[in-house]
């Protein structure tokens, strides 16, 4: 394969860190271009050595890590990827992030917290980043978070499109985990051809990380098949319990579309003894041998990621990657 161009002087390379190398291969593949070689090893004490084995002069660089576990290690790589690359003369650098890490921090809930989102946004404008390319952030105002062009990019075509192949629309509900996710659920019913729509009052202990009140269900969902959409699952608590208390008020069968697996701790397990039909997930994350079961389904966001990668080195358009819409 050969590195792709644009006339005689742009040049796109792809990069990838350790955290989840095998989607930047599958997004390399869908764009025709080599991974550059790199050399990256931890030292005796943990710190992180990297270094380019081709020159990057002159190139448009694209450095692809998901924040996986353990998270600070992959941030923390990608940040020195991107400064080697900025010291080597690199033309421009888009770091791009299928799962944006430290996202759920993004406002302050009480006084003396951080605002951890936006300190990452800095970090990586520091280190010499010119763009930021990421999949479903956990709030769009992290967007706002970065000094200069930020690729937001949706799953929900890829995630509708497959539940709406399964499902019999008519008896389609699409519920929102909690009242914030309203809107999200109300774009999913648009792309379906206009599916009724509810949402589960939940509370939350900011206090308590993880760990949430599951309380009434507002809709009628008897007889429906339900898809509760949300961007994540971590624990799978609170989607479990959504799950339960929409098979009490007589949902039919329940399906779980989320974009990022997280899966930290008994999620698996969770998910697993649930009474859900099946969990739709992207691989924006690694799924571990240990935490695959039989109704989970993983989709691939490499064809969207590589799609954007080449409309930004193009110089196309992006928009419809952007508002979630196909």
């Amino acid at each position: 394969m050969n590195e792709l161009r644009l006339g005689s002087e742009k040049r796109l390379r792809l990069f990838t860190g350790r955290g989840f190398p095998e989607l930047a291969e599958e997004v390399a593949n869908e764009l025709g271009v080599p991974i550059t070689p790199t050399s990256a090893y931890d030292f005796a004490n943990g710190e992180i050595f990297i270094r380019f084995e081709e020159s990057v002069r002159g190139c448009d660089a694209f450095v692809i890590q998901s924040h996986t576990a353990p998270v600070n290690k992959q941030i923390m790589e990608q940040l020195i990827m991107v400064d080697a690359l900025k010291r080597a003369s690199a033309k421009r650098i888009t770091v791009v992030v299928p799962f944006y890490g430290y996202a759920r921090q993004d406002k302050k809930h009480r006084g003396r917290e951080p605002i951890s989102a936006r300190l990452m946004a800095d970090l990586f404008k520091t280190a010499g980043a010119d763009r930021l390319m990421t999949v479903d952030l956990h709030s769009s105002q992290i967007q706002g978070f970065f000094d200069g062009p930020v690729d937001h990019l949706f799953a929900l075509p890829l995630l509708a499109d497959h539940v709406g192949k399964r499902v019999d629309r008519k008896k389609l509900t699409i519920v929102s985990p909690d009242s914030g996710r309203v809107r999200v659920a109300e774009r999913w019913s648009d792309l379906l051809g206009g599916t009724s729509v509810a949402f589960i009052h939940k509370t939350r202990d900011p206090r308590v990380p993880n760990e949430a009140t599951t309380g009434k269900v507002v809709g009628d969902v008897k007889g429906q098949t339900c898809v509760v959409i949300d961007d994540m699952i971590d624990t799978a608590g609170t989607i479990t319990k959504a799950v339960d208390a929409l098979i009490d008020e007589g949902a039919e069968e329940v399906i779980i579309a989320a974009t990022h697996a997280v899966f930290s701790g008994p999620a698996a397990d969770r998910l697993r003894n649930s009474k859900v039909s099946e969990v739709v997930v992207t691989n924006t994350l690694p799924v571990a041998e240990a935490n695959k079961f039989d109704k989970l389904t993983t989709l691939s966001i490499a064809p969207l990621l590589a799609r954007a990668i080449r409309e930004v080195f193009e110089d196309g358009s992006v928009t419809s990657l952007f508002d979630g819409h196909s």
